[in-house]
């Protein structure tokens, strides 16, 4: 074989190599994504039962139901859609009704119930996850404070 055969023969083996490598990798990036939804998307997209999803929004105030266990039951708002949660576990310390929350795990169609297996609050009273501030500024329940800093409330 010639030097310049060689050459592209190593070529054309690396990036067959680089192609095959960035498949595996966009691969396990698709089997790992979870998607974000408030409660008003899932009155309007159709999604299938055990599909693995993020739901945020607020506490409703009043949800919050405490069961045997480390069971509960709440309900997740946007001001236009709700949506009932079932979690069994430690929740975060700052969870309580009318805080923000994102809550992770799979969203039952059948009964319109979300199952979490993580939920997190938001850490201190200046912080929500950006994706929840935005869309709850969209549907008009975030408002913006006198002294310039987001808040949540009337």
């Amino acid at each position: 074989m010639t030097p310049k055969r060689t050459r592209l023969m190593i070529i054309a083996g690396g990036s067959g190599f680089i192609f095959v490598a960035v498949l595996l990798v966009a691969f396990a990036f698709s089997q790992s994504i979870t998607y974000f939804f408030m409660p008003s998307d899932l009155a309007t997209i159709r999604i299938a039962s055990g599909t693995r999803i993020r739901l945020g929004g607020l506490v409703a105030e009043g949800s919050v139901r405490r069961s045997q266990g480390s069971r509960v039951a709440f309900s997740v708002t946007d001001g236009s859609g709700t949506v009932p949660v079932s979690y069994t576990g430690i929740l975060p310390d700052l969870f309580r009704e009318g805080q923000g929350v994102v809550t992770e795990g799979a969203f039952d169609a059948v009964s319109h119930a979300f199952v979490a297996d993580t939920v997190l609050a938001k850490h201190d009273e200046n912080y929500m996850p950006k994706d929840v501030a935005d869309r709850l500024k969209e549907e008009g329940v975030w408002e913006y404070d006198v002294v310039g800093k987001d808040a949540i409330g009337e």
